[in-house]
């Protein structure tokens, strides 16, 4: 799976709107959505948000989590633990570089959030490679990572695989084979 494919499931994610236009319930394969009626908030998924927006038929709310000080705090509780720490969304990376890119006029301090999700995605990140170079050192055979999102795990799991698969061929290659003899003097 790489990026483009994560970010594709986060669209799926749902967020409050306020429609400036009406329209009764649209019937979709993925559910019922609607309906619309101006000023009235609505969640619909994050694809056809970003959509009306850009045709300028809403306008978006953040979601509750999007807030400065919420994300301070989730920030410096991720920096003092050791393991990883549940996030706000199983999608925060995803649903913020989207919805900044395409509403940054609705969400206050777009700018302040953008920095503290980079923050907390370097100090995940960060991690990360630490465990995963404590694992490798330790030859470990299998590892528990709790609390990481598919975009986290994407974006080490190719690197952490094929080290595994090096790790793997040089064991084998070093280990004597049976078919070798001893030599008994």
């Amino acid at each position: 799976m790489d990026a483009a494919e994560v970010e594709f499931l986060a669209e799926k994610e749902l967020v409050t709107i306020i429609p400036n236009f009406s329209l009764d319930k649209i019937y979709l394969i993925g559910g019922d959505l609607g309906p619309f009626n101006p000023g009235l908030p609505v969640e619909v998924p994050l694809w056809l948000a970003i959509n009306l927006k850009q045709r300028q038929k809403c306008r978006l709310l953040p979601p509750e989590w999007m807030d400065v000080e919420k994300l301070e705090k989730i920030r410096d509780h991720e920096r003092k633990e050791e393991t990883f720490t549940p996030m706000p969304s199983p999608y925060y990376m995803e649903l913020t570089k989207l919805l900044l890119n395409h509403a940054s006029d609705n969400i206050p301090k777009a700018d302040e959030i953008r920095t503290l999700v980079k923050d907390m995605w370097d100090t995940r990140i960060a991690k990360l490679r630490v465990s995963a170079d404590s694992f490798v050192r330790q030859q470990e055979a299998h590892a528990k990572l709790d609390n990481l999102t598919l975009m986290e795990i994407n974006t080490s799991g190719t690197f952490l695989t094929q080290a595994l698969n090096h790790m793997y061929k040089l064991r084998t290659n070093l280990q004597p084979s049976e078919s070798t003899q001893s030599q008994d003097f």
